[in-house]
């Protein structure tokens, strides 16, 4: 596994303001941390059971691009 750092981003409100709440900005930086390892670790796994890396980046890409906010208020 890779011990690189990730670099974690200033979250930000849809305003684009600072998320200024210490705990929140904590959850959602463990959430990312937690994300970033999980992907690591399937990205081995493939390589290691002879798959495409790049095919495997495409599949992590469309499953960002795929997620569904639940909360999206819809616009009259």
């Amino acid at each position: 596994m890779s011990d690189k750092k990730l670099d974690l981003p200033v979250w930000l409100t849809p305003q684009g303001d600072k998320v200024s709440c210490i705990e929140k900005i904590k959850v959602l930086n463990e959430n990312l941390q937690e994300l970033n390892d999980l992907a690591q670790e399937a990205l081995e796994d493939a390589v290691l059971m002879g798959c495409d890396e790049r095919q495997f980046r495409q599949v992590i890409e469309k499953i960002s691009q795929g997620l569904v906010n639940p909360y999206k208020k819809d616009k009259p």
